[in-house]
């Protein structure tokens, strides 16, 4: 009977461990891949309109541009925000309030008076939802995977080529039938479908109470507990640390340029004579390779050959070099020389990004992700707010796209480079990373100051088979 029990008490932890690479975790997946679809997916096929907004508010380049950087920069801005809110309350009521805030922002814009309206609506507004949605759905399908975590990520950010192949045509299709006002409404109808997305996610109940305080704190105690727990949620401490930094940095760097062909190069390829379809397909097809880019290095990263943050910076200095050659491309009127380079950069630029995330817990532990995404986003929000508009601005100076993609190609590699700063970089195995600080104390002070989601990925820690991810 003891050794019954003993198999039996095995096979439960065994299925524990195994669990969160399957079931439920798989619904989370496409949750995830409809979201990102509706937020990143949606963001890049913006082009769409900017030839559209140019020629009806008659602004700049330079001034349209803001549009789309406004709304990436109150994406990343906000993130820290939604992720404390999901540390601190609900994740599945943060998602589904920002999937509300993103279509209310897509329906306030198709009334727009001026392009200041539009800064506000599709800036603000639908960024603010998507700052709500996007760090919480990546932290938990990250949480409900180990072994294979690179692959779920990868499959469900696929969404976003799937979606920028689909929606480019699909737009310019609404813009000529329902004009830019009607299509912006129709766009604002789509994006609530994030709402029951976010009512996928399973709330998982804590097991302990945190203890109850034998009597009121004083003020400033009760001041200085708020304080850390403000700290905790944001996992500020994070902050403090080089490889974070570093990586954070070299994160921003990329964003510099990574959206820059995604709203300039509609404009760009109609500008050295193609016809609008013509350019239309030319990010439809980069959509296509982008797919395959995600799937097949979330499928390669799994397999535990070589190093994430390798992967990740050979990907991403590809991704650089194809900006720079986009233009080139075009420059002798041949199609076909674009299109070949943009498959080239469509699936370099999805196989880094299947790779930014996962490589997260490499550097700051599974314990820490959730409020780890959220400042990333942060720090990236300054960095996705000036790469768009300075590629405008560079166009109405230059005269023509030539300087701004190869300025944002270069941003790219600089971000590469950045990467192999990261203390041993250089080395074929990764560090352990660093116990996170004042996570010491009882089991109950941490379940109070974790979000139930990654409680989980706690647990999955001594699963041998996770040295495989990092």
């Amino acid at each position: 009977m003891t050794d019954l029990k003993s198999k039996s008490e095995g096979r439960r932890e065994e299925d524990r461990e195994e669990g969160p690479d399957g079931g439920w975790g798989w619904v989370l997946v496409a949750a995830l891949f409809i979201s990102t679809s509706l937020v990143f997916g949606l963001m890049r096929s913006l082009g769409i309109f900017f030839v559209e907004f140019v020629q009806y508010f008659e602004e700049s380049a330079h001034a349209i541009s803001w549009i789309s950087s406004i709304g990436l920069a109150s994406q990343q801005f906000f993130s820290p925000l939604g992720a404390a809110l999901c540390n601190a309350y609900n994740t599945r009521l943060v998602v589904m309030a920002g999937g509300l805030l993103a279509g209310l922002g897509f329906i306030l814009a198709s009334q727009a008076t001026s392009v200041f309206h539009l800064y506000l609506t599709m800036g603000v507004v639908s960024g603010f939802g998507w700052g709500l949605i996007f760090s919480p759905m990546v932290a938990t399908v990250m949480a409900a995977f180990t072994r294979r975590r690179a692959l779920a990520l990868g499959l469900a950010f696929s969404s976003i080529g799937l979606s920028s192949f689909a929606f480019n045509p699909l737009f310019l299709l609404l813009v000529e039938r329902y004009a830019w006002r009607g299509a912006l409404l129709i766009l604002g109808g789509l994006s609530l479908n994030i709402i029951p997305c976010g009512a996928l996610i399973r709330p998982r109940r804590q097991t302990k109470a945190p203890p109850k305080a034998r009597s009121a704190p004083a003020g400033s105690e009760r001041r200085q507990s708020c304080a850390q727990r403000v700290s905790s949620y944001l996992e500020l401490s994070l902050l403090l640390e080089r490889p974070y930094l570093t990586f954070a940095l070299g994160v921003s760097l990329f964003n510099m340029g990574y959206f820059v062909p995604y709203f300039h190069l509609v404009a760009h390829s109609r500008q050295a004579g193609f016809s609008e379809y013509q350019a239309a397909f030319v990010m439809s097809a980069a959509g296509i390779t982008d797919i395959l880019g995600r799937v097949a290095s979330g499928w390669f990263a799994d397999l535990g050959h070589f190093r994430l943050v390798h992967l990740m910076s050979l990907w991403t200095f590809l991704a650089g070099v194809f900006i720079m050659l986009l233009p080139v491309s075009s420059l002798t009127g041949s199609y076909a020389a674009l299109m070949t380079v943009a498959l080239f950069y469509g699936f370099t630029s999805g196989a880094l990004t299947s790779l930014v995330f996962a490589v997260l817990p490499a550097i700051v532990g599974v314990e820490r992700v959730m409020g780890a995404l959220g400042l990333l986003q942060l720090i990236e929000s300054c960095s996705g707010l000036l790469g768009t508009p300075l590629s405008g601005l560079l166009k109405d100076t230059t005269g023509s796209y030539v300087a701004s993609f190869l300025v944002a190609g270069a941003f790219l590699i600089l971000g590469t480079l950045t990467m192999a700063t990261l203390p041993h970089f250089f080395s074929c195995k990764n560090p352990l990373p660093p116990p996170p600080p004042n996570r010491r104390g009882s089991a109950a002070d941490k379940e109070s100051s974790l979000h139930p989601e990654l409680e989980q990925m706690n647990d999955l820690t001594s699963d041998p088979n996770q040295r495989g991810l990092e």
